[in-house]
């Protein structure tokens, strides 16, 4: 049964979110604000985990599309490619932001993503999920929380998150209504940028 933590967006409470990360780094679920919509996610590094999340979501793991959340851009180098000026610009014009980038794997991705020949990278301009990535040491795993309903695509409300998933994860984290608009997905892994989803994010970063 999950646990739910109140943490606050602007000036995120420390010792909550060293809770967090304990649970984390214990191969434990988690569902956290982001500055679109409410995400489930895991470290990165913990294979379990990342089993556990695919098993929800319903996907083979080595197939599965997640997104890796990353404090900023200076980790890049772990996960991606090395990328040319125009595409690093466009990443620091966008980024922290409601963007999810494709960008190349490189040969250092964890393990299970070796095969990936891309990855989708998030810095999201939330302190909430980008404190837990700085204080973990490295990305966690995004995937959007969707909803049942017919009209609402995802689910805005951390208490009615809880009640749906408190016996799939270890904590909920209360960040506040989340937003119902997913990220804008960005393809940049050829010459010119590629929209493949048009979400919150404006395409003037491009």
């Amino acid at each position: 049964m999950a646990t739910i933590i109140k943490i606050y967006d602007k000036n995120p409470n420390l010792k909550q979110i060293e809770k967090v990360v304990k649970v984390l780094q214990n191969g434990g679920l988690i569902i956290y604000p982001t500055d679109t919509v409410y995400g489930l996610g895991c470290d990165i590094t913990n294979t379990k985990a990342l089993e556990k999340i695919a098993k929800i979501k319903g996907v083979k793991l080595n197939k599965a599309n997640f997104s890796f959340i990353c404090n900023d851009l200076s980790h890049l180098s772990d996960y991606v490619k090395q990328i040319d000026t125009p595409t690093y610009k466009i990443l620091k014009r966008a980024l922290p932001g409601p963007y999810t980038f494709i960008l190349p794997g490189s040969t250092t991705l964890p393990k299970v993503f070796k095969k990936k020949k891309t990855v989708g990278i998030r810095v999201p301009n939330n302190d909430i999920a980008r404190i837990i990535v700085k204080e973990l040491g490295n990305p966690i795993i995004s995937t959007s929380i969707h909803d049942e309903d017919d009209v609402l695509e995802y689910t805005t409300d951390p208490e009615l998150i809880f009640e749906k998933w408190q016996n799939l994860v270890d904590i909920v984290i209360d960040g506040g209504y989340g937003d119902n608009q997913a990220s804008t997905v960005i393809d940049l892994t050829e010459p010119d940028p590629k929209v493949i989803r048009e979400g919150k994010g404006s395409l003037d970063i491009l």
